[in-house]
Order: structure tokens, then sequence, then C-alpha cells
């Protein structure tokens, strides 16, 4: 990677940990490259990268901008007040701390910001993590000057010069995962020879998944399936009471896994929600996995996720409205399916993309020089 000193960074993106961790994996491969760069953050007031950004060791700056409401409301009504104000703190922010470059990678923030960019005629990348890109990505595209995105066939979204396929960044010990099986499931306390499930579905939990989930407990067990169960924090306690209830062996509930390198490693099937973070860690781990998209996201966007890895048979997709009748049957047969397993994890690791972080910093550092000259 070449390497360009002082140079100076903006980064805006934010709302969901899909914008906001991509983008401090970013800033962590600039500044590994380079440590004197100088990076900023500018995220949106009110929201989680306010509190993330600072926890990983960035300053952030917040705009007062939020999206648009699908009724009438009175946020609706302040949006073009917002706007207008969130464009000029944005051009306030790049005229005080002079970057080369600016990047977004998707949520409210990153419009104004990367506006105000090129209006100024400063170097900008784009970072889009969907296989479907959200609507600021798309308004942002014809100004920036390099979009990096996850998915091929991603033409049809953006102008074809443009894009750079880097995939999307993921946390250092997911991607280098040196974990042992026989130690990670030692460390959940779960048995060697039998099929172990991990379900994952995000911070608050998946409803349909959970409550799937729950109702098949009895099944899992009677075909000789093991848990690991990340129910997020709204259904711990009732996960919990349930394997209590029905005085189950080898189910694992947690709210939260810290250590998801090492549930990784001891998971044979993976049964998960298709946020592109979580569909690029699945990648990468080369995990034999069940897709239950959430439909409470903007523009469809995980189904589109999971439909670009189940019509490449690297994942099966269950429908969420399906979750209730068909995933414990669908977990059951994929469980007892060796040849079906293989399949899905051969399929699955060849779309993985290593190093992103570091292949979108070496995209900043060229336009970072091209900015210069």
């Amino acid at each position: 990677m070449q390497q360009f000193n002082n140079i100076r960074v903006i980064l805006s993106g934010g709302g969901t940990g899909g914008h906001i961790f991509p983008a401090v994996a970013i800033a962590n491969a600039v500044k590994e490259t380079a440590p004197d760069a100088e990076i900023m953050f500018v995220g949106a007031k009110g929201r989680m990268e306010m509190e993330k950004v600072p926890a990983a060791g960035y300053p952030i700056e917040g705009l007062w901008i939020s999206g648009l409401q699908r009724r009438l409301t009175i946020d609706n009504l302040m949006f073009p007040i917002k706007v207008i104000s969130s464009l000029y703190k944005a051009l306030k922010i790049i005229k005080s701390f002079k970057p080369d470059v600016v990047i977004g990678t998707g949520g409210y923030a990153s419009g104004p910001t990367l506006r105000m960019a090129t209006w100024l005629g400063i170097p900008t990348l784009i970072q889009e993590q969907n296989s479907f890109p959200g609507i600021t990505n798309k308004m942002l595209a014809s100004k920036a000057d390099r979009i990096c995105v996850a998915y091929p066939s991603m033409e049809k979204f953006f102008p074809e010069s443009k894009i750079s396929i880097t995939g999307n960044p993921v946390r250092h010990d997911i991607e280098f995962n040196n974990n042992s099986k026989a130690d990670s499931l030692k460390h959940f306390g779960l048995n060697e020879g039998k099929i172990t499930l991990l379900v994952v579905g995000g911070s608050l939990g998946a409803r349909t998944i959970n409550q799937s989930i729950h109702a098949g407990l009895k099944s899992l067990v009677d075909n000789n399936i093991q848990l690991i169960w990340q129910t997020g924090k709204l259904y711990g306690i009732q996960a919990a009471k349930a394997v209590l209830d029905y005085k189950l062996n080898g189910i694992i509930t947690m709210q939260f896994i810290k250590e998801m390198d090492i549930a990784y490693s001891a998971a044979d099937i993976v049964v998960s929600r298709a946020g592109a973070i979580a569909i690029s860690e699945l990648c990468l781990t080369g995990k034999p996995s069940i897709l239950v998209p959430s439909p409470n996201v903007a523009e469809d966007h995980q189904t589109k996720n999971a439909l670009a890895l189940s019509s490449r048979n690297a994942a099966i997709l269950v429908k969420d409205s399906d979750a209730s009748a068909g995933l414990i049957s669908t977990i059951t047969a994929l469980a007892s399916n060796l040849n079906e397993q293989k399949t899905l994890s051969s399929n699955i690791s060849s779309m993985a993309i290593r190093n992103s972080a570091r292949q979108i910093a070496e995209h900043i550092f060229e336009l970072a020089s091209k900015g210069k000259k």
C-alpha cells in the first residue's frame, strides 16, 4: 500500500452499525499505514455513531439531520430546515478541517457531508455495503470519484468506471480467526460429535427468528443439535426461561456474544439476518448459512442481500413470513445433509473478499495523491 504523509480524512456515515463499523474499520486501516493521519467523523445528532465513534477513539461532529417518515410528522415538516442546517454545518466542518478525501458509508449525515465536499472540489469515495444501494449513496454516486462495493453487478446502480469491488470491512478477529473448533466448543461448554447451530439476530434480537427457535427447541435437541443462541436483549430472559422449563441440555442462550470469532469457530451451521456486514462475516468464515432477512429495513435490502447468495447456492433463504412454519425443518434438514453443508460452505467461501479495509484505504491514498497534484 502506498503511503501518504499527513493525510486528512473525513468519514461520514451512521444510523446503524452496518454504516458505522465499516467506517471505523476504514479509519483504522488508514491509521495503520499512516499513523500521523488526521481523521474526523461526521454523524447525525442523536444517532448511535455519536457514542460508538468516540468509543473507537475518533472525534465526531454531529449534524442536525434525519430521514423522511412515511407519514406526515413534525420531523417531516422540519426536514427542509434540517437539510439546509446540515449542509451549512458540513461546509463549516470541511472548511475548518481541510480534508484531502471525504468518505461516505451511508446514512443520513453522509449526504450533506459528501455533497459539500464535491461542491468544494474535494475527492470523495462512497462505500456501499449492500447489494441494493441506499438512497443516499445512489444520490451521491454521480459526483463521487470512487465507489467501493461488496457485490458484483453494481453497474446497474452506479457508473461502472467508478466501481471497485472491495468487499465490506469486518472485525479483524473474525477475518483472521485461528480458533480451533475443539477449543471453541469447550469455551461454550458444548460437546464434540454433535451438530452445533449458531443463531444470531442482532443486538436487539430478531423476533421471528427467536420465536421460531423457541418453538422448535425440543425438535433441535431430538435431532442431536446443540445451540448457541444470541437472543438480543429483548428476548434474553424469555429464552433462558424456556431452556430451564424444558430442562434441555446443550442449549446456550446469551443476550450478546462478545467473542463472535469463537462462536463462528464452534458452529457447523449459522442462522442469521441478512445485513451486509453479517453476510460478509459469513463469507469469510465459510459457514453453511440459513438467512432470514428482516422485512423492516429500507428498500428491503436484506432480502436482496440474501438473494445474492441464495441465487449462487451459497446460502439458504427463508422468508421472515415463512420462518414460523419452516425454519426449524430447514435447520434439521441441513443438519442431516453433509453434502449440502459442504456445497454451501464452498460456495459462500468463494464469495469472500479479504483485506477489504486495506483495499479501501489504498483507494483513499490514491485519491488524496491526485487531489494534492
